[in-house]
């Protein structure tokens, strides 16, 4: 009789872990799963990843570099001076990349390498080590002023932003297809995440 009962509890026992490693197994699965969604609709909802196309943002930015791109910041507020942002452009069938100079109610004013805003010379760090590198050569950073024949009103109308690429000499930006639209901005540049090389959080 005592060696039925001690036989009977090996087998419970010798079930139990079996019982338990499958419960565990089917709660990971799970795990995975909810994780998964949640990255489908961050992915859908939050973010977009984004591919840089030419040289109109060099040099922060080179062709082929991979962006992660914040798309409910602006639905938040509005964009600000300086923000790397991707819009998409109608005319052109795709999206591009440039950064804010200035926004709706400024007064806009290029001039060869100075940029102007509200007649304030904008502080332009991001380019700074460019600008000089074309002066020790004798030559402009930028070769497209504003207002120009492209667009003749350099007041940034309401709803609108107006945005250059890092590349003065080298960018189809609002100096010649006008001020963006807020409603055609996709959202601000967050991130680089390849080249491994060049991962990093973009400094606005």
């Amino acid at each position: 009789m005592e060696k039925d009962q001690h036989q009977e509890a090996i087998e419970t026992n010798v079930g139990k872990p079996a019982k338990k490693a499958k419960n565990e197994l089917v709660e990971w699965l799970k795990a995975l799963l909810i994780a998964l969604v949640l990255v489908v609709l961050i992915r859908w909802l939050l973010f977009k990843p984004f591919i840089v196309q030419g040289p109109s943002m060099e040099p922060n930015f080179v062709s082929n570099q991979k962006l992660i791109v914040n798309e409910i910041l602006y639905d938040i507020r509005k964009p600000e001076r300086g923000e790397v942002i991707v819009f998409h452009v109608p005319d052109e069938g795709r999206d591009f990349i440039k950064r804010v100079i200035a926004v709706a109610g400024d007064t806009v004013k290029v001039e060869g390498d100075k940029v102007l805003v509200n007649g304030e010379p904008v502080n332009e760090t991001y380019i700074q080590e460019a600008i000089d590198q074309a002066h020790a050569e004798n030559r402009l950073y930028n070769n497209t002023d504003f207002p120009n024949s492209f667009v003749q009103d350099g007041v940034v109308p309401e709803g609108h932003v107006f945005v250059m690429g890092d590349n003065r000499s080298n960018s189809t930006d609002s100096r010649m297809i006008g001020y963006v639209p807020l409603g055609d901005i996709i959202g601000r540049a967050d991130l680089i995440f390849w080249p491994i090389k060049d991962i990093g959080l973009i400094n606005h």
